[in-house]
């Protein structure tokens, strides 16, 4: 069995978060995604983060058409810092007989050298599954020098290139610009009716 991990603060959930995943279910032959909502960032602390209550609400209406796409609560349940390193772990210690591929984009393979402990963090991977946004550079070589064993773990997704950030959706909330389109509309209906993002 392979299981797909794709972590985020899904702030919110959006379209291109789902057909991302669509196509690294297809493309990498997974049996099911796990979604990591991470309730903590280490990256974003002293950022403004939706309460997780909401966030969690958001991600379960927008998963729950797909049954191969699973809620993961490794990083609910456990006390903050969560490191990509540590939810691996974990996951490996609930499925020890399946292969655990992680997905990011490839700005995060670019940047992996800065993550916590990236060379456990890959070892303990069985494949990173890298999707690549437009103008982001990858060398793997000097990956390779940095952290030993990357290169034969990468197994890059071919998927439609969507601009679509949550940052973005948030900006257009707040400004009152046009997002509906951005969104699963019960996600867009939960935004609305809680009037989430106006004020941040």
């Amino acid at each position: 069995m392979r299981l797909g991990i794709f972590g985020g603060t899904f702030d919110p959930p959006h379209i291109a978060h789902l057909t991302l995943a669509e196509h690294a279910l297809s493309n990498l032959d997974l049996d099911q995604v796990l979604w990591v909502l991470t309730s903590h960032p280490p990256h974003k602390r002293g950022q403004p983060i939706t309460p997780l209550k909401y966030r969690l609400e958001m991600l379960q209406i927008a998963i729950s058409d797909n049954p191969k796409f699973i809620l993961s609560r490794v990083d609910i349940d456990r006390p903050p810092p969560h490191y990509a390193l540590e939810t691996v772990r974990l996951l490996r210690e609930e499925n020890p007989k399946v292969e655990l591929i992680y997905l990011m984009g490839g700005d995060s393979l670019r940047d992996l050298d800065t993550w916590h402990k990236p060379v456990d963090f890959v070892s303990a991977c069985d494949a990173l599954g890298v999707i690549c946004r437009p103008g982001v550079e990858i060398n793997l070589e000097d990956l390779e020098s940095i952290i030993p064993g990357i290169t034969p773990k990468v197994q890059f997704v071919e998927a439609p290139l969507l601009e679509i950030s949550a940052s973005d959706i948030r900006k257009r909330i707040r400004e009152g610009h046009p997002f509906s389109n951005l969104l699963p509309p019960a996600v867009h209906q939960i935004i609305q009716k809680k009037q989430l993002y106006h004020s941040q």
